[in-house]
């Protein structure tokens, strides 16, 4: 019996594929802004490679607190993911952006001395955070003296000025929100990234509910076409024990009784959904030909011609029963002459090719509606079984009747 999944796992993206997703992002932007860096020219490199480590990291495992986030949402429709996927990233963009200002803090003020260096000026910041620089300047002091100016003294003083006002915490925060927007389009970005794999996986996840709700269906009308099969064969032989006893022939009768228990006891072995093995469905049907042999042991003869190559061959349980029983009915019990029932297997073309004939004298036309319905249920037990991928062809030849099956040839285990 075919088990449905219970559960939508499935339709998941898998962690590890959410995690390589992470990877690939945050390396991919630790590489351009490195790259970035290094053509830019900037110093302090090797300081503000190990903070940009850090930094990538701390982005990382922010971006796991997001998809922590979004897989809430896995289930909604999609313009809630999509409101999800816009909102969510925005307040974890902040810490973010916090966290990088505050890394690259102090290489900040590292350039800002290295700069005054080069252009030899003493550049610092004063207690209240304001960037100053200190230029020297030249002061005279006259002498008491105003008319002899030579006597001047000349000092050498330094005068500070603000270059760069402290930054106000309004400035602070457009500088976190500055960055922020830069980060937010890359964790925008992944979260794209993350409901795009989750299209993918239910998708997938979905093709795999359909196809097995479609095999539970075929299995259903499987079981439906072959439990028709069953009923039909007990009433032609309870019809036939019936004649037996009411013509006094117990010991046929007797015969009949056991023949049938082994036939029962053999059909009824197996999964009705399930494939037999050719060699146990040829013994099946001469089960079935030695029961209706005690009904007519003058006129019934039976041949099997089967390759010792093809006995492992698999079939539909029974599927040779209507057309037997239907030789029997319309052949052998419509004439007082000896009847041959043929059941042949052979192969072609890796198809496996199996025929049921007799040289009775065919259907008559009245009998063609209760003839066709065994027909019918062979032809939809074929299709539900193969699809599209079978012959099947059923009618008079020159001296009987055959009925001929083309399926795909396939073997145990």
């Amino acid at each position: 019996m075919i088990k449905l999944s219970q559960t939508d796992t499935s339709s998941r993206v898998p962690f590890r594929t959410v995690l390589l997703s992470m990877v690939v992002l945050w390396a991919t932007y630790f590489l351009i802004v490195t790259i970035r860096a290094s053509i830019a020219g900037f110093e302090f490199q090797d300081e503000m490679l190990w903070r940009r480590i850090l930094v990538t990291l701390f982005g990382m495992g922010l971006t796991i607190v997001l998809w922590a986030i979004l897989r809430l949402f896995d289930n909604r429709p999609l313009w809630v993911r999509v409101t999800a996927g816009l909102l969510v990233p925005m307040p974890i963009v902040i810490p973010l952006a916090q966290f990088n200002q505050w890394m690259f803090e102090d290489i900040q003020k590292k350039e800002e001395l290295a700069y005054g260096k080069e252009q030899g000026l003493n550049i610092r910041r004063d207690e209240a955070g304001n960037l100053m620089v200190d230029i020297p300047v030249r002061k005279v002091r006259p002498t008491d003296d105003p008319s002899d100016i030579t006597r001047d003294e000349v000092e050498e003083e330094s005068e500070s000025i603000i270059i760069m006002p402290a930054p106000t915490t309004l400035d602070n925060w457009r500088i976190i929100i500055d960055v922020a927007l830069g980060r937010y389009f890359l964790l925008l970005a992944w979260a794209s990234l993350y409901f795009a794999l989750l299209a993918g996986y239910q998708a997938r996840a979905a093709e795999r509910r359909a196809g097995e709700f479609r095999e539970a269906a075929r299995a259903a009308e499987l079981r439906s076409l072959r439990y028709q099969v069953n009923p039909h064969f007990l009433f032609n032989t309870l019809n036939s024990l019936s004649s037996l006893v009411m013509t006094g022939k117990a010991e046929q009768a007797e015969d009949m009784i056991q023949t049938m228990s082994r036939f029962y006891r053999h059909s009824l072995a197996d999964e009705p959904t399930s494939d037999v093995l050719l060699e146990d469905e040829f013994d099946l049907q001469r089960l079935y030909l030695d029961i209706e042999a005690v009904r007519f042991p003058e006129r019934l003869r039976s041949l099997f011609v089967m390759p010792a190559d093809l006995a492992d061959a698999r079939v539909p349980g029974m599927i040779l029963q209507p057309l037997v029983e239907n030789s029997v009915k319309y052949a052998v019990s419509r004439v007082n002459r000896p009847i041959t029932i043929r059941i042949e297997a052979r192969e072609e073309f890796d198809r496996l090719v199996i025929s049921v004939s007799d040289n009775g004298p065919g259907v008559p036309d009245k009998e063609r509606h209760g003839f066709g319905i065994g027909l019918a249920n062979v032809r939809d037990r074929l299709e539900a079984r193969f699809g599209v991928d079978v012959g099947f062809t059923s009618g008079p030849i020159p001296g009987g009747y055959k009925s001929e099956i083309r399926i795909p040839l396939t073997r145990n285990g």
